[in-house]
Parts: C-alpha cells; sequence; structure tokens
C-alpha cells in the first residue's frame, strides 16, 4: 500500500510551485489523460498519484498481481512524465513505498519530497531512502542516491553467522535549515577481532545540488555517532538504534570526555 505522510511529525512547506492533482477536478482532468496516454505502454493496475512542478509530473502507479489479489500484495513504482512531450522516465521500484516530507538536502535549494520503500514484500527486506525533486536542467523528475533500483539503505545487509549487526540512522538538521540522512552501521565479530564502523551521510552538494554520499571516519565519524544516538526526536519520524547498546556505550563514553575537558 501507499502511505503519504504517514511518518510525517510536522509537514514542512511544500514548495510553492508544487501541487498533488485532484482525480475528480474538471481542471485536472487535462493532466490526468495526458499521465495515463503517456504510461499506456508500461505495467500497472492504476495511478495512485500524480504531483505537478513546473512542466513534469511526478507520478506513482502500482502492479497487482492479479484481479483476485490482495492489495496488500501491490507493488509500486515511480515515474516522471512530461507535460510537454510525453517522455516518460522511471525513478524507483519496489513495495510498501511511505512518502514522508519536503526536506532540504542542499541549503541553497528547494524542498525535495522524502520517502522510503522497500526493494521487496513478504521478505527480508531492505528499507531504501530517497528524495524525489525536480531537476531544471532535464526539465524533469529525479530521485537520489539511486544504485540500480536501490537508493540510500537504512541498514547494512544480512551479517554472516557469527556477527551481531546494529544500525543506527536518523534524518538530522543543521541550523541552517540543510538536513541529512546519517547511518550507522556496527559489525561485532565478537572475540574472533575488533568491532568495525561505517557512517555515511547522505545529502545534496551545496553549490552543484547534485547527489552527495560522504564516508564519515576519524574524529568527524566519533561526532556523528554521538549526533545520531541523541537524535532522540529525528525528523519525520525516521530514526532508529537510539537504545541500542552501541549508543548506550557512545553516549557514556562520550559524556565521560566531555566532562573531562571541563
Amino acid at each position: 500500500m501507499l502511505a503519504l505522510g504517514a511518518a510525517s511529525a510536522g509537514a514542512q512547506q511544500t514548495p510553492e510551485t508544487f501541487r498533488w492533482v485532484d482525480f475528480h477536478a474538471d481542471a485536472d482532468q487535462s493532466v490526468v489523460t495526458w499521465v495515463t496516454r503517456a504510461l499506456a505502454a508500461e505495467k500497472w493496475t492504476a495511478i495512485r498519484e500524480i504531483g505537478v512542478d513546473y512542466d513534469a509530473a511526478l507520478v506513482v502507479t502500482v502492479d497487482r498481481p492479479s484481479p483476485q489479489s490482495n492489495p496488500a500484495t501491490d507493488t509500486f513504482s515511480v515515474w516522471s512524465v512530461s507535460l510537454t512531450n510525453k517522455l516518460v522516465t522511471p525513478l524507483a521500484k519496489g513495495a510498501n513505498l511511505r512518502v514522508l516530507d519536503w526536506m532540504l538536502f542542499a541549503a541553497s535549494g528547494p524542498r525535495e519530497l522524502a520517502a522510503l520503500y522497500d526493494d521487496c514484500r513478504e521478505c527480508n527486506a531492505t528499507t531504501s531512502f530517497t528524495a524525489f525533486y525536480y531537476d531544471v536542467r532535464s526539465h524533469g523528475w529525479s530521485a537520489r542516491w539511486m544504485r540500480g533500483a536501490q537508493a540510500a539503505p537504512l541498514g547494512a545487509a544480512q551479517a554472516p553467522a557469527g556477527v551481531t549487526v546494529t544500525n543506527v540512522y536518523a534524518l538530522l538538521a543543521d541550523p541552517n535549515g540543510h538536513e541529512m540522512l546519517a547511518t550507522w552501521n556496527h559489525f561485532d565479530y565478537g572475540k574472533t577481532k575488533p568491532a568495525e564502523d561505517y557512517l555515511y551521510e547522505y545529502d545534496a552538494d551545496p553549490y552543484t545540488r547534485l547527489d552527495r554520499t560522504q564516508l564519515i571516519a576519524n574524529k568527524e565519524a566519533e561526532a556523528l555517532k554521538l549526533r545520531l544516538c541523541r537524535a532522540t526526536d529525528g525528523i519525520s519520524n525516521v530514526r532508529s538504534g537510539q537504545d541500542s547498546d552501541v549508543c548506550h556505550e557512545t553516549l557514556g563514553t562520550g559524556e565521560a570526555r566531555r566532562k573531562g575537558r571541563r
């Protein structure tokens, strides 16, 4: 099923140029007809949402295996559809799409529509985080941090036997309004070898506004661990792992170090 705004803690300002299409409004029928014809050759069962910004539509379709299938088995696809030449560009597909809120990944740019989705249904799914934004260079919609069908993963891949993986993540905001996704994957190998940490930040370059994925290490990694573990009220409620053992240890160690410097 498609959930719109299901994870929002407080709605951010929607860009003035964007609007969701009302399928029942006479004024929007031309857009609905245009999008339907543009997607005629694609595989889908129903159009769930159409959002319009400038000369392009952000479209969410669902596909049901058969007319007798339970709606819970639906999968989704997100498309960019040109409103000038019917050019169709696939952006993302998977299961359990959750549209979140409008976020500011490049402080100098417009807000972008953040979303979560799973790569499969009724499986050991990987949850991805992405953002849909209107690209003025291509006059169409794009999706951030895509690698094939997967965007920014919220957790590490399934760990091998004997290894414990802790995933900590949150959406974080800076005082200037800039927002980002931060993730921490902690691999505990027990007594076989020292634990390993992988920390990433996902946002957009402030000058080019292109996708940016940064591996964080050294002192910056320690600061990010503290920030992630303190994110008990993360943006749009997108957060996990703050009550984990690694976070309790990190906060205890971090507070001890801060007191020692006084």
